[in-house]
């Protein structure tokens, strides 16, 4: 929805004026109570984990017509209570930003345009890419003659959104690349 000047100054208006309201003692609770009621009617709830940092607090989504309509805080998570910070707050109006990509973008070295690929090709380009540095960097032995097996170029960091199972199969995987620095998003 595109806000114009106009839109802005009727929405003043009416907020100036449902402010007068409430100050001569008209009771404006039903009528908050039904406005918050239409924007998730005949909606489904469903508890997802916040993206942005390691506390991962549950936010419930309310998603109606295959699209998500609402996100709030869950009132029944024991760390937030269903109080949310600044990006927890703002999820919703990023699931609806024109400017966010949901197909790979692809930039050639030394070229200045971006191309659209598959997830096919980057997946298979980022496997690549993987194997042509490891092929290139990997120490067998260290300057003593001790046998190391070891990739120091190559870096990886884990989410605390990861279960227990996929960040054992990761390590596994970095481990048996030879990887030697890895970090997690949520250590102490």
């Amino acid at each position: 929805m595109k806000w114009t000047r106009r839109d802005f100054m009727k929405l003043t208006g009416a907020g100036v004026a449902g402010l007068g309201l409430v100050q001569l003692g008209v009771d404006l609770g039903p009528a908050r109570a039904y406005a918050a009621g239409l924007k998730t009617e005949g909606a489904k709830e469903v508890i997802t984990v916040c993206p942005f940092c390691s506390v991962s607090c549950n936010i419930i989504g309310s998603v109606k017509d295959g699209k998500l309509v609402s996100t709030e805080g869950d009132p029944d998570y024991p760390i937030n209570r269903g109080a949310l910070c600044a990006k927890g707050a703002a999820l919703l109006s990023m699931t609806r930003n024109e400017h966010r990509l949901t197909k790979p973008m692809y930039r050639a070295p030394n070229s200045d345009k971006w191309e659209e690929k598959s997830w096919d090709w980057m997946f298979e380009r980022i496997a690549q890419r993987v194997k042509e540095t490891r092929d290139k960097d990997f120490i067998f032995k260290d300057d003593k003659g001790r046998t190391v097996n070891r990739l120091e170029t190559v870096f990886f960091h884990g989410t605390s959104h990861a279960d227990n199972e996929e960040l054992a199969l990761a390590h596994q995987i970095c481990k048996g690349l030879g990887l030697v620095y890895l970090d997690h998003q949520a250590r102490t």
